[in-house]
Formats: structure tokens, C-alpha cells, sequence
């Protein structure tokens, strides 16, 4: 079987670090390869902020 263009990816909230809460929200989506070659960067619910903040996608 061939081998597709869609991969696995993380996303990590980017404030949950630096606002000293306890815990890092993550999610879990999957992007296709060819057509977004860059990191993904979306709004997501942080349930330790509680409020919609940008996710980025991490290694």
C-alpha cells in the first residue's frame, strides 16, 4: 500500500507555558503534507485558561 499525504499532528497551547498554570492543553488533528508544508497554528479551547487561545503545532 502507498503511503499517504496526511500525517499525525500535535497541537500545544502557547500561553499555558509562560502563564505558570499547572498543565498544557494539547490536541491531537491530522494535515496534509503537500498542501500545508508549514506549521499549523489554530485557535483552540484551553481548558486551564479557559478561554480560546492559539495552538501551534509542535515536533
Amino acid at each position: 500500500m502507498a503511503k499517504g499525504n496526511r500525517v499525525t499532528v500535535h497541537l500545544q497551547c502557547t500561553t499555558c507555558p509562560t502563564s505558570g498554570l499547572p498543565g498544557v492543553s494539547r490536541y491531537v488533528t491530522t494535515k496534509n503534507k503537500k498542501t500545508t508544508p508549514d506549521r499549523l497554528e489554530m485557535k483552540k479551547y484551553c481548558k486551564f485558561e479557559r478561554k480560546h487561545t492559539s495552538h501551534k503545532e509542535v515536533k
